[in-house]
């Protein structure tokens, strides 16, 4: 083999009407990197960049500039190194190559110091991620503040058995804790979503909460699982737990998931308690619209679920309460989406009966 693997690469450049001159200068930048002139490189992706930062270390000398309606490009170089800054809306991929590893992480550093605009947190709101497949960038991760009230502030929005059960999920701290996953079931409106905010905000001391966005493509793509399964944290102490969110998985744990999902329900089994899982401190958060019965029974045995909670629909008297209308309640009660539809004034909050079995079951 070659001593200079750039001798077995031929670098050509071709260029027509469907590319763009972002296109451009995305393949000028690793000329010296693929010729072997520049052979280190570091790169680093950034979120809420702070307005006015230039992302170019001192002394840059700007090649090429280049933007469209939601993305822009800069070609920058110094001595012995090249930089380039791809920015959307208000994050940045900042990528640098020199002649040696020292000298772009230098560079790396210089172009990014005082650049993220973090802003204060807000009792009210906590950190979530949010995990999905980028066409660019494969497995990525970003991170927003999302608005989240207080257990107490909204217990009420929940069935007095359902309640119950929250009140001691709400509580769990990492030597409580036995099963790696947690499910809530239930029909749609019922506050699941809601209730997995507040559980973020109850476990935000011990526990970084991330919601995966493309769950139907997680346990289908092992890299993609990998990466999740390894993790990405924010800066905190070793030994943090994560909770990974999946959201609406009816098909993913529902009794015929084997057949349908092939190897995707075995994954999410062993990465809540098989090798995948091993040595690592995850949680998996599950919600789902199916009923209890309908679930595949390897997902629901005792010893897998921390929590296993079905979330049903208020009582006519607990409606009652939360509304403050008697007479706009049926007898079956009502969902907690549909209480908000009402005082909003989008319908009476009512439903049609249904047979739905015994009363909402739960265990922790």
């Amino acid at each position: 083999m070659s001593a200079n693997p750039e001798s077995a690469l031929p670098i050509r450049l071709t260029v027509d009407d469907s590319d763009s001159p972002l296109d451009v200068v995305d393949a000028l930048f690793l000329g010296r990197f693929a010729n072997g002139e520049q052979p280190h490189s570091h790169n680093t992706t950034l979120e809420r960049v702070r307005k006015g930062a230039s992302l170019l270390p001192p002394d840059a000398s700007v090649l090429r500039t280049a933007r469209d309606d939601d993305r822009s490009a800069t070609l920058a170089e110094g001595d012995g190194w090249t930089l380039l800054v791809s920015r959307w809306n208000r994050g940045a991929d900042v990528t640098v190559t020199a002649t040696t590893p020292e000298l772009a992480l230098k560079i790396l550093d210089q172009a990014t110091d005082k650049a993220v605009d973090e802003p204060e947190p807000q009792p009210e709101s906590v950190t979530m991620g949010f995990w999905y497949v980028s066409p660019r960038r494969g497995p990525h991760r970003t991170t927003r503040q999302i608005n989240a009230g207080t257990w107490d502030e909204v217990r009420g929005n929940y069935t007095a058995p359902v309640a119950t059960a929250m009140d001691r999920l709400m509580k769990v701290t990492p030597d409580d804790i036995s099963g790696r996953l947690l499910l809530l079931h239930g029909p749609p409106g019922t506050g699941k979503t809601s209730a997995l905010r507040t559980l973020a905000r109850s476990w935000q001391d011990w526990c970084q909460v991330d919601c995966v966005l493309d769950p139907e493509r997680l346990f289908n793509d092992v890299g993609y699982l990998m990466d999740i399964a390894i993790g990405e944290d924010d800066g905190t102490a070793k030994g943090r737990w994560r909770l990974l969110l999946l959201e609406d998985c009816d098909e993913l744990i529902r009794g015929e998931a084997k057949h349908a999902a092939g190897q995707a329900l075995s994954r999410l089994l062993n990465l809540t308690d098989g090798l995948l899982g091993q040595g690592r401190n995850v949680l998996v958060g599950v919600t789902t619209n199916e009923d209890l019965e309908r679930l595949h029974p390897a997902v629901v045995r005792p010893g897998r679920c921390l929590a296993r909670i079905e979330v049903g629909r208020l009582t006519r008297e607990e409606a009652v309460g939360w509304l403050g209308a008697e007479d706009e309640i049926g007898r079956e009660g009502a969902t907690l989406a549909e209480l908000y539809a009402r005082r909003r004034g989008g319908g009476p909050a009512s439903v049609p009966r249904q047979d739905s079995g015994a009363d909402a079951g739960l265990y922790l």
